[in-house]
């Protein structure tokens, strides 16, 4: 499970699961070559940073931002996610290929949302060993963010007013139950209940009484919506670390069967500056990178594994 926010020119996510997958600071510069399995591969794009891991010298990303300050996160679907067949009049992606192809041409949402209109994700894992995973996607700029859902018949875009996503039930639903909770405030308690009757608060924060606190994805997006519309705002990657903070999950908070999910990583991008920052479960510290120190026409991908920005390592350009 996980939560993506977008706040003001930031956006990042937390990566919520039971085991790690070789993660890495990836960056694509313009002219690593993007293959594809039914489309064109893209020889020359905009660059792009971000985390995910390399399989096949190629690279998953689990979010990303590329170098006009657009950024999109995949987020476990999982029972929801749809992927079609091949189709003559579209775009067919596999799901992993959507982050990396929306990111090589788009620079803004409206950009975002012409593309997804061609695009049909089809059902073809990476490998035998790395299956489709059940994604629905969160896309933002620095004016706003968009919800990406595969059903049955194609690609659902929605406006993303509130800037927040988790995992299920789909985001039309996770809107709806929001009105469940339109009575909470920041503010002290007022009694509604008997206004004759002396009901006197016995302490802070009794406005948001109701507020869930439980891991799902459903209370989390509340969680995450109520804290980003109530945030005393500044221009600090700090803000949103500190959302992400109020829905991660603590190792041993859900088990697994044997495993426990908790927050691997957490990432803030900041848009404008195109300095991807992160922090790990293993380290409070945010480190940072900026996508403006790289060589963008390299035609090698540019690598560091979790935790160790100055161990900077080149792979192969893929052919």
């Amino acid at each position: 499970m996980c939560t993506a926010i977008a706040l003001g020119n930031f956006a990042g996510r937390n990566l919520d699961i039971e085991r790690g997958y070789g993660e890495a600071l990836i960056i694509t510069p313009k002219r690593f070559s993007l293959n594809f399995r039914k489309e064109e591969k893209i020889k020359e794009h905009f660059s792009f940073i971000g985390i995910g891991t390399i399989a096949q010298g190629y690279p998953l990303y689990f979010d990303a931002a590329n170098e006009h300050g657009l950024y999109i996160a995949g987020l476990n679907y999982v029972g929801n996610a749809k992927y079609l067949t091949q189709k003559a009049d579209k775009i067919n992606l596999a799901p992993y290929e959507l982050i990396p192809y929306i990111l090589s041409r788009c620079k803004s949402i409206k950009e975002a949302k012409y593309e997804l209109s061609r695009i049909n994700l089809i059902n073809i894992p990476f490998s035998h060993e790395l299956p489709c995973s059940e994604l629905h996607f969160f896309i933002a700029d620095k004016k706003s963010s968009i919800t990406v859902e595969p059903d049955i018949d194609g690609l659902h875009v929605y406006d993303n007013p509130v800037g927040v996503l988790t995992n299920n039930p789909p985001f039309p639903m996770q809107m709806h139950n929001l009105s469940n909770y339109a009575g909470l405030s920041n503010g002290p308690l007022i009694n509604k209940l008997a206004p004759a009757i002396e009901l006197g608060a016995y302490s802070r924060g009794m406005g948001a009484i109701g507020l869930p606190g439980d891991l799902s994805s459903q209370s989390r997006f509340v969680r995450a919506v109520f804290h980003r519309e109530k945030l005393v705002k500044t221009e600090n990657p700090c803000d949103l670390f500190h959302l992400l903070a109020s829905v991660e999950m603590p190792k041993g908070s859900l088990k697994l069967g044997e495993l426990y999910e908790y927050t691997l990583y957490s990432s803030v991008v900041d848009l404008v500056s195109l300095t991807y920052h992160f922090r790990t479960y293993d380290s409070m510290s945010a480190e940072s990178i900026s996508l403006q120190t790289i060589d963008h026409f390299s035609r090698s991908l540019v690598t560091c594994p979790l935790g160790r920005q100055e161990k900077i390592i080149r792979t192969s350009s893929k052919a």
